[in-house]
């Protein structure tokens, strides 16, 4: 489970900063994240929208121990993310666009490097390995170098060593970005695999309808605080759009 409770964290700013915000501040600081509070259950893939900027990426970084919050707390398995950050992450999967790939490896080396950090067993990293290259096909460029492949092989190669050690706690940040409608269509099964496995899966896409195939949570964060945060079937039902995307839009830019 994730539990966000109170959630802040405000950045201090630079004079270059300051200049290269689209709203300039007044002050030194920006609250990237204001009081945010939700709780991502078992066995349910929870939906976090926003667009660019909204604070989506710092919550998810804040989850992964990547960030420490200014105020409140986020619990991971029971386990808070700042006291015991190094238990968090044997929990955790965490996939982000931002995290480079070595490419002098290839995506065996690459994968099993991730593997002997949780220092996995020998036979089960091999089964876990080969189901997820089956998975993501990605068995026929797994001994190419990682600099020679395109976009989505990376993406796929990046899948595979977020979940290779099988964690309880998944954060997929756009997992099917760069890839392929067919390959897409392999990790939205791949996410439904993780919850009916009672796995914890907390995801955010541009993709509105992953969020309709998926979700059955769903918050929505713009300019740092939520906007909505509930069931993905009460969402629906209180719709004043005729499609998701109308309603997210609607609900951004009536934002105050």
């Amino acid at each position: 489970m994730i539990a966000v409770e109170n959630l802040s964290k405000t950045y201090k700013l630079s004079r270059k900063q300051k200049r290269e915000l689209e709203q300039p501040q007044s002050g030194n600081t920006l609250d990237a994240v204001h009081n945010v509070s939700f709780t991502c259950k078992p066995g349910r893939i929870f939906a976090l929208l926003g667009p660019n900027g909204a604070g989506k990426t710092t919550t998810l970084r804040v989850i992964a121990t990547m960030l420490k919050p200014t105020s409140g707390t986020v619990t991971v398995s029971g386990h808070d993310t700042v006291r015991e950050s190094q238990a968090v992450r044997r929990q955790l999967g965490f996939l982000t666009g931002n995290t480079g790939l070595y490419d002098r490896l290839t995506p065996n080396e690459m994968v099993k490097y991730f593997a002997d950090l949780y220092g996995m067993d020998r036979d089960f990293y091999e089964h876990r390995r080969d189901e997820l290259f089956t998975v993501l096909d990605v068995h026929d460029f797994a001994d190419r170098r990682i600099g020679k492949l395109s976009s989505g092989m990376r993406q796929k190669v990046s899948i595979a060593r977020t979940i290779i050690h099988d964690p309880d706690v998944i954060v997929f940040d756009e997992p099917t970005v760069g890839l392929d409608v067919v390959t897409s269509r392999n990790i939205v099964q791949l996410i439904r695999d993780c919850r009916d496995d009672q796995k914890t899966i907390l995801f955010s896409t541009h993709r509105m309808g992953e969020v309709s195939l998926l979700s059955d949570d769903l918050a929505i964060i713009h300019q740092g605080a939520l906007r909505y945060c509930g069931a993905y079937d009460e969402f629906q039902s209180q719709m004043e759009s005729p499609s998701l995307e109308d309603e997210f839009i609607r609900i951004v830019e009536s934002a105050p």
